[in-house]
């Protein structure tokens, strides 16, 4: 699972993965308990979340997965992106493309909490505890909100960091993007700092990359096909919620729905707990920091 893989390297790097040079020059003081526009430098609310929104599609909330605190701020975009008469899909990391119609019942309000955990195979799908998660589909089933799931097959991920694209079949190769982009030095850049910032190299190395770059590019895939479907829609907007790593920059999901639709997304970067420190205005649109 990589989005934990980023956790655990991104406490220990030996680079700033917040402060990498992508972008224009700059830093931006974040305190804990507060979002931070990195525009502006100032505190802001989830109102003004929801406002900078406005004329957007996709809002990508990068989370620490472990932190309780992350998840009810996303939950509070969601309820501030409804109190502003947004048609709001949820797109999750944490769900895999093969169990999308195990959701559906859960946002139309069917049935119990105990059997849509059941149904929707947390714990194989994720394994985070749900309590963390609870805040989001508490407002999901309270708005009756669409979720999708994103992510591709994690055996998909792991055949590839084995041995490349090659070692899909020609049936999940039909399922994907036919154009799996690797040329972007930025995300490379990012990917390197997660990973303690050592490049990656050789055929391992590029297997490795290429299996993070598959992740991503399924995610964007799968959201711009669910919302390119929702043309009855005048105000639709995804919030997708996913590790930071796949938000940071820009670079990574958000970098992928750009390439393929000129369309920018709205970003915010969740840091874990600590104290108040500089990050680089690029990291993203606003940052979160947990207390």
């Amino acid at each position: 699972m990589f989005g934990a893989l980023f956790v655990a390297a991104a406490m220990m790097q030996e680079v700033d993965v917040y402060n990498l040079n992508i972008g224009p020059e700059g830093t931006v003081k974040v305190r804990p308990g507060e979002i931070t526009s990195t525009s502006t430098g100032k505190k802001v609310s989830t109102k003004d979340v929801a406002k900078a929104c406005s004329n957007a599609r996709f809002v990508l909330l990068g989370e620490q997965h472990d932190s309780a605190e992350d998840h009810a701020m996303q939950a509070a975009v969601i309820e501030a992106l409804v109190a502003a008469k947004r048609d709001v899909v949820v797109g999750f990391e944490m769900f895999t493309r093969p169990i999308q119609s195990q959701l559906n019942n859960w946002s139309l309000g069917w049935g119990a909490e105990s059997d849509f955990i059941v149904e929707s195979d947390w714990k194989k799908q994720w394994g985070f505890d749900y309590a963390l998660y609870k805040p989001i589909f508490d407002s999901v089933r309270r708005n009756r909100l669409p979720m999708v799931a994103l992510n591709v097959p994690r055996d998909w991920v792991r055949s590839v960091g084995k041995g490349g694209y090659a070692a899909l079949t020609s049936e999940q190769r039909a399922e994907l993007p036919t154009d799996l982009f690797l040329g972007n030095a930025d995300h490379k850049k990012v990917f390197e700092g997660l990973m303690g910032g050592h490049p990656m190299t050789g055929t391992q190395g590029d297997n490795i990359y290429a299996a993070q770059v598959l992740w991503d590019e399924g995610m964007a895939d799968t959201a711009i096909k669910w919302m390119n479907r929702r043309t009855d829609s005048k105000q639709p907007i995804m919030v997708i919620l996913a590790g930071a790593g796949h938000v940071m920059y820009g670079q990574g999901i958000n970098y992928r729905i750009q390439r393929r639709l000129g369309e920018k997304s709205v970003s915010m970067v969740m840091l874990e707990s600590g104290t108040a420190r500089e990050v680089r205005k690029t990291l993203g649109d606003f940052v979160y920091v947990s207390h």
